[in-house]
């Protein structure tokens, strides 16, 4: 999946970007208060994908 995919689709789900690291950015769900970091890569595997989705999930 394309990282601004990714991205959209957290956002769209109403998390919220935290802070820029060097290789990943953290986004949290304000609701739960569950952190994850996001690759900076242009792809990103399927199975990380949907374990990022999985945690930022209410």
């Amino acid at each position: 999946m394309k990282r601004r995919d990714l991205i959209g689709q957290i956002e769209k789900d109403g998390c919220i970007l935290i802070r820029h690291g060097r290789r990943h950015d953290w986004y949290q769900n304000p609701r739960t208060g569950v952190c994850q970091p996001v690759p900076r890569h242009r792809e990103i595997k399927q199975p990380l994908v949907q374990h990022i989705l999985k945690m930022l999930k209410d």
